[in-house]
């Protein structure tokens, strides 16, 4: 079924060059819809909620990577998300670099005419998601993260204090650690070059194509360099569940830099890619044609 009922979501700073872009799709959208059965509607990122997501076929997010996942947590895995750079860096180097966004001001009109087509490139994206349960038995799920999840006591001045686990799998035997750290961070593959690569050294390493969608990667941040040892409790590619029981007062899980789930001491995380996964849509190249360098074929 092509899309019919979209919904464009904007970055609302009164900047011009965003309002200028707004307008040009604006314009562009409403033609469609005179001489069709398109409903489009419009909301700012900041006042948009995941109940204006329901029964959508695309989501339009003008913007940059940044209002791109600051919204995509409210996007099921059954909607087609459509990246519309406001402010190319291509055209301004104090522009938006876009990694996430498939259009442009300026190729909008044949972009979104290939998405109503449905003749756009569907990148199906894993997401990271982090369970909770608490000492009551409640179980809590983290919003969705395209880039990264953290995990990490409130207090960044206090240390995070956790047990860590992961299952054994045909390479390695399975993880029980107790450990100290500022924390955990979670990459997906993509995610990587947001966050990942500025904490840990992995300049250099590739990874397998067949994987790339199945695994993610996993750091303990500042973890003491006598810990930092190389069975995968410092860092590890992996498909396997991480479990952490929590020994700290508080301590929260991060989505991609935006909502916050807290949890207190004794609960258990689950952290794995089982999130609701996110069709993207490119036009002109593979989300993955723009990493290839990071892939092994």
């Amino acid at each position: 079924m092509m899309p019919s009922n979209v919904l464009v979501v904007y970055k609302k700073n009164f900047e011009s060059i965003h309002d200028d872009a707004l307008e040009s799709i604006r314009q562009i959208l409403d033609n469609l819809a005179s001489k069709s059965s398109l409903k489009v509607d419009y909301s700012a990122r900041e006042t948009v909620r995941r109940a204006d997501f329901i029964g959508r076929d695309l989501v339009v997010v003008l913007g940059g990577d940044g209002t791109l996942t600051s919204i995509a947590h409210s996007v099921g895995s059954n909607t087609q998300v459509m990246g519309v750079n406001s402010h190319p860096r291509d055209a301004d180097v104090n522009g938006s670099y876009g990694f996430y966004m498939g259009s442009d001001a300026s190729h909008f009109a044949k972009d979104i005419a290939k998405a109503l087509a449905g003749e756009a490139i569907v990148n199906v994206l894993p997401r990271l998601q982090a369970e909770i349960i608490t000492t009551s038995g409640n179980k809590i799920k983290s919003d969705p993260a395209l880039n990264d999840l953290l995990l990490a006591n409130t207090h960044q001045y206090q240390p995070s204090k956790y047990r860590l686990q992961r299952s054994s799998n045909t390479e390695k035997p399975a993880i029980d650690s107790i450990q100290y750290s500022s924390g955990c961070l979670f990459s997906t593959f993509l995610g990587q070059g947001a966050w990942f690569r500025n904490v840990t050294d992995i300049e250099g390493t590739t990874f397998p194509i067949e994987e790339v969608n199945n695994h993610y990667l996993f750091v303990s941040r500042d973890l003491p360099r006598e810990e930092r040892r190389e069975d995968g409790t410092y860092w590890e590619w992996t498909k396997q569940p991480t479990i952490f029981t929590s020994d700290m007062h508080r301590g929260y899980i991060v989505a991609d830099g935006w909502d916050e789930t807290h949890f207190t001491r004794g609960a258990t995380i689950t952290v794995s890619l089982d999130g609701p996964n996110l069709q993207l849509l490119t036009f002109r190249s593979t989300i993955h044609d723009r990493v290839a360098h990071w892939i092994q074929n």
